[in-house]
């Protein structure tokens, strides 16, 4: 088993949904749902055609010291919809404690709307080794 990455919810999260999963014993990424405050959760979050926005999961992470934690784009979502991340692979350092959002953009040619529950990216943990200058 690898590292330990501690989650806490946000005191508003819908906790029903999933914390971050492996879909496959082979997955290198775990699966982030967009989790709304309870007011955004029926109207979800729609991007325009280049539109950016960060998407809630309603969770914080710990991420033990000598790793990282990468947040990448969905192919399906990049390739059928356009929904890309702006920062790919997006990192949050192992002494971030802070909201875990998904910075999304829409690189379609179509509004697209991101629902209440709604698997948006993927966190890969990696090792770290910080180098001298």
């Amino acid at each position: 088993m690898g590292p330990v990455v501690q989650v806490l919810w946000e005191d508003w999260a819908d906790r029903s949904l999933p914390l971050p999963t492996y879909q496959t014993a082979g997955a290198a990424g775990a699966d982030l749902c967009a989790n709304f405050p309870k007011a955004e959760r029926a109207a979800g979050l729609t991007l325009p055609p280049m539109g950016r926005a960060i998407c809630p999961t309603g969770i914080r992470v710990a991420i033990p010291e000598g790793y990282e934690m990468q947040v990448r784009p969905r192919s399906g979502l990049a390739s059928k919809h356009g929904i890309t991340l702006p920062n790919t692979p997006g990192t949050i350092d192992s002494d971030y404690r802070g909201p875990l959002g998904v910075s999304l953009v829409n690189l379609g040619t179509e509004p697209y709307t991101i629902r209440h529950g709604d698997r948006v990216a993927q966190a890969v943990v990696a090792p770290v080794v910080q180098a001298g200058f």
